[in-house]
């Protein structure tokens, strides 16, 4: 539930300045999504390679057999 209180912005019930909150996150830096994108494109997928076009069941077995 949100108050409307024009001195202070609006409010959650427990009093929370909720426009406070939203500019703090702005000025925060990247989200947890936004670095994940990030590595995504800087890295290119280095190291991915052997995991393109492959079943599951054929990874885990050849991963099954180099521990052998």
């Amino acid at each position: 539930m949100v108050n409307n209180n024009s001195d202070q912005g609006k409010l959650t019930v427990v009093g929370t300045n909720i426009d406070a909150v939203k500019e703090q996150n702005e000025q925060s830096g990247m989200s947890y999504n936004e670095v994940k994108e990030w590595l995504a494109q800087t890295t290119g997928g280095h190291g991915t390679r052997i995991y393109r076009d492959t079943h599951i069941e054929e990874v885990k077995r050849d991963k099954q057999q180099s521990k052998l």
